[in-house]
Protein backbone atom coordinates (compact mmCIF):
# COMPACT_ATOMS: atom_id res chain seq x y z
CA UNK A 1 0.00 0.00 0.00
CA UNK A 2 1.53 3.67 -0.68
CA UNK A 3 1.58 6.45 1.77
CA UNK A 4 -0.51 8.60 -0.40
CA UNK A 5 -3.43 5.75 -0.24
CA UNK A 6 -2.42 5.23 3.40
CA UNK A 7 -3.13 9.02 3.98
CA UNK A 8 -6.05 8.76 2.07
CA UNK A 9 -7.38 6.11 4.76
CA UNK A 10 -6.71 8.18 7.31
CA UNK A 11 -8.28 10.96 6.16
CA UNK A 12 -11.78 8.49 5.50
CA UNK A 13 -11.62 7.44 9.05
CA UNK A 14 -10.58 10.77 10.49
CA UNK A 15 -13.24 12.70 9.05
CA UNK A 16 -16.08 10.02 9.45
CA UNK A 17 -15.37 10.03 13.22
CA UNK A 18 -15.15 13.46 13.47
CA UNK A 19 -18.80 14.05 12.07
CA UNK A 20 -20.08 11.04 13.97
CA UNK A 21 -19.02 13.10 17.22
CA UNK A 22 -20.28 16.15 15.98
CA UNK A 23 -23.74 14.65 15.16
CA UNK A 24 -23.28 12.56 19.05
CA UNK A 25 -22.85 16.07 20.70
CA UNK A 26 -25.65 17.95 18.98
CA UNK A 27 -28.04 14.93 19.83
CA UNK A 28 -27.06 15.11 23.19
CA UNK A 29 -27.70 19.04 23.78
CA UNK A 30 -30.73 18.62 21.97
CA UNK A 31 -32.80 16.74 25.02
CA UNK A 32 -35.84 18.63 26.30
CA UNK A 33 -35.24 21.60 23.59
CA UNK A 34 -35.99 22.09 19.63
CA UNK A 35 -32.67 21.08 17.60
CA UNK A 36 -32.86 24.38 15.69
CA UNK A 37 -32.07 25.87 18.99
CA UNK A 38 -29.09 23.83 20.21
CA UNK A 39 -26.32 25.77 20.07
CA UNK A 40 -23.90 24.09 17.09
CA UNK A 41 -21.71 26.19 16.00
CA UNK A 42 -18.36 25.35 18.68
CA UNK A 43 -19.15 21.58 18.58
CA UNK A 44 -19.43 21.91 14.08
CA UNK A 45 -15.75 24.11 14.14
CA UNK A 46 -14.69 21.30 17.19
CA UNK A 47 -15.34 18.82 14.73
CA UNK A 48 -13.76 20.40 11.30
CA UNK A 49 -10.24 21.08 14.22
CA UNK A 50 -10.44 17.05 15.29
CA UNK A 51 -10.41 16.04 11.88
CA UNK A 52 -7.71 18.01 11.01
CA UNK A 53 -5.45 17.29 13.72
CA UNK A 54 -6.68 13.48 13.74
CA UNK A 55 -5.86 13.56 9.92
CA UNK A 56 -2.53 15.32 10.25
CA UNK A 57 -1.49 12.80 13.25
CA UNK A 58 -2.21 9.70 11.42
CA UNK A 59 -0.73 11.02 8.26
CA UNK A 60 2.37 11.37 10.80
CA UNK A 61 2.24 8.24 12.41
CA UNK A 62 1.72 6.73 8.55
CA UNK A 63 4.80 8.41 7.55
CA UNK A 64 6.82 7.11 10.86
CA UNK A 65 5.73 3.87 9.53
CA UNK A 66 7.54 3.53 6.45
CA UNK A 67 9.30 7.08 6.14
CA UNK A 68 11.21 5.95 2.99
CA UNK A 69 8.29 6.15 1.27
CA UNK A 70 6.80 9.17 2.98
CA UNK A 71 7.86 11.36 0.87
CA UNK A 72 7.12 9.82 -2.60
CA UNK A 73 4.45 10.46 -4.97
CA UNK A 74 4.18 9.49 -8.80
CA UNK A 75 2.15 10.35 -11.66
CA UNK A 76 -0.93 7.56 -10.66
CA UNK A 77 -0.79 9.16 -6.96
CA UNK A 78 -1.36 12.44 -8.92
CA UNK A 79 -3.68 11.25 -11.41
CA UNK A 80 -5.73 9.32 -8.19
CA UNK A 81 -5.86 12.64 -6.44
CA UNK A 82 -7.48 14.64 -9.60
CA UNK A 83 -10.08 11.75 -10.06
CA UNK A 84 -10.97 11.86 -6.58
CA UNK A 85 -11.46 15.69 -6.11
CA UNK A 86 -13.51 16.12 -9.35
CA UNK A 87 -15.88 13.54 -7.75
CA UNK A 88 -15.44 15.27 -4.28
CA UNK A 89 -16.57 19.08 -5.87
CA UNK A 90 -20.01 17.91 -7.66
CA UNK A 91 -20.85 15.92 -4.88
CA UNK A 92 -20.07 19.17 -2.76
CA UNK A 93 -21.71 21.16 -5.49
CA UNK A 94 -24.92 19.28 -5.35
CA UNK A 95 -24.96 19.49 -1.20
CA UNK A 96 -24.41 23.05 -1.25
CA UNK A 97 -27.63 23.32 -4.12
CA UNK A 98 -29.46 21.53 -1.07
CA UNK A 99 -28.50 24.40 1.42
CA UNK A 100 -28.65 27.40 -1.21
CA UNK A 101 -32.62 25.62 -1.11
CA UNK A 102 -32.62 25.79 2.48
CA UNK A 103 -31.42 29.54 2.63
CA UNK A 104 -34.35 30.56 0.17
CA UNK A 105 -36.87 28.46 1.44
CA UNK A 106 -35.88 30.84 4.52
CA UNK A 107 -35.10 27.45 6.99
CA UNK A 108 -33.34 27.84 10.39
CA UNK A 109 -30.03 29.17 10.42
CA UNK A 110 -29.60 25.63 11.96
CA UNK A 111 -30.36 23.69 9.13
CA UNK A 112 -28.34 25.62 6.44
CA UNK A 113 -25.27 25.44 8.65
CA UNK A 114 -25.40 21.67 8.80
CA UNK A 115 -26.78 20.89 5.60
CA UNK A 116 -23.42 23.07 4.37
CA UNK A 117 -21.33 21.04 6.84
CA UNK A 118 -22.62 17.46 5.76
CA UNK A 119 -22.17 18.22 1.90
CA UNK A 120 -18.69 19.36 2.63
CA UNK A 121 -18.53 15.79 5.03
CA UNK A 122 -20.21 13.77 2.37
CA UNK A 123 -17.62 15.03 -0.35
CA UNK A 124 -14.26 14.22 1.19
CA UNK A 125 -15.99 11.10 1.82
CA UNK A 126 -16.93 9.92 -1.70
CA UNK A 127 -13.54 11.90 -3.22
CA UNK A 128 -11.44 9.37 -0.56
CA UNK A 129 -13.41 6.82 -1.19
CA UNK A 130 -13.02 6.69 -5.05
CA UNK A 131 -9.54 7.40 -4.66
CA UNK A 132 -9.30 4.25 -2.60
CA UNK A 133 -11.36 2.56 -4.59
CA UNK A 134 -8.94 3.60 -7.77
CA UNK A 135 -5.99 2.17 -5.87
CA UNK A 136 -7.30 -1.14 -5.56
CA UNK A 137 -8.99 -1.16 -9.38
CA UNK A 138 -7.68 1.48 -10.96
CA UNK A 139 -8.84 4.39 -12.94
CA UNK A 140 -12.05 4.71 -14.90
CA UNK A 141 -11.22 4.84 -18.69
CA UNK A 142 -13.29 7.58 -19.90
Amino acid sequence: MSFEEKRNWVFLVATAIAYVVYVAIILGRARGIPITEVPYAWPLIGSIGLAIVASIAGSILAAMSAPTEADKKDERDARIHRYGEVIGYTTSSIGIVGALGLTMAEAAHFWIGNAIYLSFVLAAQVSTAMKLVAYRRGLPSW
